[in-house]
């Protein structure tokens, strides 16, 4: 319903291929030439179909884990080269076969393939809002930096965390994989810890028997459709937009299991969140929302104003 996919783009060494004189198989290019170079196009394809599978039944998060294979091949193919064929440009110049343009391939993509992905994996990486579901936060059209090592460094494809780094804490805003499909993430403001209990009636929160402070915004215009309220979690304020006053979704008290997290959309109504899928297990969480980058929706002109603003 409100899922956050992640900005689609071109990948190196991925679904444009290779027209000149090559045939393009899942981000490695078929060549003709070397029976050895031949065999290893084919062992590498098979492992990128292995994990194409893996990704098409949500097992192995998004479109990172491609990138992780993509530089598993390169990298496998530039250590081969190292050990076993040890190539040279005098043999490329003398006599260029397909096993010189594979490796040739590979030595030129492997360490820029290998800088995007530990940036992605372990620092920061960009995804884009599809949706209503945390405004008046974040807005459609908006693409934001989530900063993965907040809560732990884990590794690409299998999220087995190996560094601990931080919890989530009242009022952080993070990016988690939806349990019940991994494939998919979702953005939502975190509002219960392990082992709280979160009572939700008209509106209001109240955690651990603390009623959560919600006054109206005086500088509410009128704009987002519905009245805009005040919130602190924690000395976290930020904006809630309900849009339906006189009816509270899900009025509900939530107790929220050890290594879970409840969480909630800023808009109140129209937010597929923790009152429906549920509380969020800890290994399922991607990183904090920290800042907008860019604001751009098809055939309407870039919201500058929303570039380089801090996600409260």
């Amino acid at each position: 319903l409100d899922p956050l996919r992640h900005q689609r783009a071109r990948q190196l060494g991925g679904a444009a291929g290779v027209r000149a004189g090559r045939q393009h198989v899942g981000g490695v290019p078929r060549v003709a030439g070397s029976s050895r170079a031949a065999m290893l196009v084919e062992r590498l394809q098979e492992l990128h179909t292995l994990a194409r599978g893996r990704l098409d039944r949500g097992q192995g998060g998004d479109e990172v884990a491609l990138h992780a294979v993509a530089v598993v091949q390169r990298g496998v193919v530039v250590a081969l080269d190292k050990l076993v064929w040890k190539t040279s440009e005098e043999d490329d110049r003398q006599a260029p076969s397909g096993k010189h343009t594979l490796v040739e391939y590979s030595r030129s993509f492997f360490p820029v393939l290998l800088f995007v992905l530990v940036i992605r994996s372990f620092v920061f990486e960009p995804f884009r809002i599809p949706s209503g579901s945390m405004m008046p936060t974040l807005i459609e059209g908006d693409f934001i930096f989530v900063k993965k090592y907040a809560y732990g460094l884990r590794l690409p494809v299998t999220e087995t965390k190996i560094i601990e780094t931080g919890n989530p804490q009242r009022g952080d805003v993070l990016v988690f994989r939806l349990p019940s499909d991994p494939s998919i993430n979702y953005i939502k403001r975190v509002i219960g810890l392990p082992g709280d209990t979160v009572v939700y009636e008209r509106h209001r929160l109240t955690i651990n028997g603390q009623p959560v402070s919600l006054k109206s915004n005086d500088e509410d215009d009128g704009a987002w459709g519905g009245p805009v309220y005040v919130e602190d979690l924690d000395g976290r304020v930020h904006d809630i937009l309900v849009m339906s006053p006189e009816y509270s979704t899900r009025d509900n008290t939530y107790r929220v299991p050890e290594g879970h997290y409840f969480v909630m959309g800023d808009n109140r109504d129209r937010s597929k969140d923790s009152r429906f899928i549920g509380a969020i297990p800890e290994e399922y969480l991607v990183g904090e929302a920290v800042r907008v980058w860019m604001h751009f929706v098809p055939w309407n002109m870039p919201e500058w104003g929303r570039i380089g603003t801090k996600i409260q």
